[in-house]
């Protein structure tokens, strides 16, 4: 039953794509909803012991999906907050796999810096578009990202497992999912920048589903 649910994890992702790279948006609101739950489906049935934190950090994610097809400012906001959730439950996955003693915190502190220093960085660039009241919660949440990333770092270096490789890789691309819709949706030179949800989509999709495999190599 996984590489059924994860063929129609495939083939919903090619053509969410699609739907994105052509900019259609009824196609991308039909079927965005289908994607996180096919990597559920597939995730519950390709694990030994399901993680309950994990499938909730995939649950918030895909409230997450479904909360940001309707337009405005507040359904943008409540996509916000169940993504920050769901990183916050993927922080909480990646704990359960470090060890704290065996950290080397020299890189984990410059890499920390580095990702505040990104985030800060997008966010002064859209400063000109973003509503003044959405900025510092803007941030806030890349910083929440940002930590998400930091910890699936940690969880790297103390496993050194190839997994745990798999799980950061999803990380960052999730992080840059998160840049690039920020400056999609606020920034009044996108269009030069990529294509329309594109790539928005195409490194959320990976960076969730290389997170999720990731735990799944690492849990085996």
């Amino acid at each position: 039953m996984k590489y059924f649910f994860l063929a129609l994890f495939v083939i919903s992702s090619a053509v969410h794509l699609y739907f994105s790279w052509k900019d259609e948006k009824k196609g991308r609101a039909v079927t965005k909803p289908m994607l996180l739950l096919f990597l559920m489906l597939y995730y519950i049935f390709s694990a030994d012991k399901v993680s309950f934190v994990l499938l909730g950090a995939l649950l918030t994610s895909w409230l997450g999906d479904v909360f940001l097809i309707p337009k405005g400012n507040k359904w943008f906001t409540a996509g916000g907050i169940s993504f920050m959730i769901s990183h916050f439950l993927f922080i909480a996955v990646y704990v359960g796999q470090i060890s704290f003693a065996n950290v080397q915190w020299l890189p984990v502190i410059l890499l920390a810096v580095l990702y505040c220093a990104v985030a800060a960085k997008v966010i002064l660039t859209l400063r000109e578009n973003a509503p003044k009241p959405m900025r510092i919660p803007l941030y806030v949440y890349l910083l929440a990202n940002s930590a998400m990333n930091v910890f699936a770092f940690m969880q790297m270096i103390t496993t050194r497992s190839p997994g745990a490789v798999v799980a950061y890789i999803g990380a960052l691309l999730f992080f840059v999912s998160d840049c690039s819709l920020f400056i999609l949706r606020f920034y009044d030179k996108k269009e030069i920048v990529f294509k329309k949800h594109f790539t928005v989509m195409l490194t959320y999709l990976a960076g969730e589903f290389l997170i999720t495999q990731g735990i799944l190599m690492l849990t085996a």
